[in-house]
Parts: C-alpha cells; structure tokens; sequence
C-alpha cells in the first residue's frame, strides 16, 4: 500500500484517531506562525485540515494541497470559505501552484514521506516571494531512530504508512542550498518534558 493509499484509508478515522504526534505539531505551527503576518499561503500537506481551519483565521487566501482525495473530502466538508482552494497535487513532481504567489508555505507531517527533499526545496522556493516564509513540522528525527512512524489501526491490524529518515542538517542543508535561510529551529515535547526524546521538529526558514 502506497502512501496515497494509505491516507485515504485513513481519512475516515484521522481526526478522532488518538494521535499525540498531529496533536503536537498543530500546537507548534499555531504559536510559531501566530506572530507572522499572512497573505497567501501555501499548505502543503492539508489533510483533514485541521490546520486549514486556524491559517485561513490569520491568511486572506490558503491553497490547501495534500496527495489524498479522502483527506481533502473531509477537509472540504469542514471547511467552505471561498477564501481557500482545495488541489490534490503529488509534489514529488513539477509544482503548478503560482510561482512567486505565497509568502508562507507550510509542511506538517509531509516530509517524512518524501524521499528526494532537494527536489521539494527547489519547488518551495520558487513558490515563495523573496522575504517569504516555510514553516516544517515533522516527527522529530530522533523519534524515527527509534522506529516511531505514521500508523493507524485497520481492521486487518496496523497499518504502517512508508516514511523515510531525514536527519536535521538534511532539512537545513537542503534548505540552504534552495536559497532558505533557517530562521528558528525548535523541538516540541511530550507534556513538554524535556528529559525525553523530543516528539516534533519545526523549523521556520526564509526565502533570501
């Protein structure tokens, strides 16, 4: 089962899922992003759109991306602002999203499911106005070392979505070479205790 697969699978139950690590990532994107003004934004990775739901709160226009068409079905059950477009987009491949349109684009819980992300920083930064922001929320890195992946129950058992191992410095190399500078780099844990592996990375780049 592909990832697309897999997402669809799970759109009927994502949002009532127990899931500590979209629970905690929606929390981070809130406080890192409260402070930036938005225009347009650019989500990538909107899923449900939990997300959606605060950004188009603080954005005048959101194009709300995501590889699942279950995922965006219930996205556009919650949400019927004309104010937000809903693609389904692979952006593994050549983004057709309005080069040079968006001061923020975001990722949560995207990258971990991309392999080439040099090829997804290029495409980034030529979405992004010059001064524009990128916001990334991943299941942090160490988190992975220990095998912690996207998974959900089925009725046939779990079911393990495919993720790839990014290291930080791959985020912020890869971010570097794109022409993005790493503006702010935190970690997000577990009832924010600090003597265990953190849960999320975020970082909050800039377009030079």
């Amino acid at each position: 089962m592909n990832t697309q697969q897999a997402y669809n699978q799970w759109a009927a139950q994502y949002d009532t899922n127990l899931n500590r690590t979209r629970d905690l990532e929606g929390k981070a994107l809130r406080e890192i992003l409260s402070p930036i003004s938005i225009d347009q934004c650019l989500e990538i990775g909107c899923g449900t759109g939990k997300n959606t739901e605060w950004l188009i709160k603080k954005a005048k226009f959101i194009t709300a991306v995501d590889l699942s068409e279950n995922m965006l079905a219930k996205a556009k059950e919650k949400i019927t602002s004309d104010n937000v477009r809903f693609l389904q987009a692979d952006i593994t491949k050549p983004w057709s999203f309005g080069t040079g349109a968006y001061d923020l684009v975001t990722f949560s819980l995207v990258l971990e499911h991309i392999h080439d992300l040099e090829l997804v920083f290029k495409e980034t930064a030529a979405v992004l106005k010059p001064g524009g922001y990128v916001y990334i929320g991943e299941l942090h890195p160490f988190k992975q070392y220990s095998g912690s992946k996207a998974r959900f129950e089925t009725e046939q058992g779990l079911q393990v979505v495919e993720c790839f191992n990014h290291h930080i410095s791959d985020f912020t190399q890869g971010a570097r070479r794109a022409g993005l500078a790493t503006v702010e780099m935190n970690e997000y844990f577990d009832d924010n205790n600090r003597n265990e592996v953190p849960r999320i990375l975020t970082l909050l780049l800039r377009k030079n």
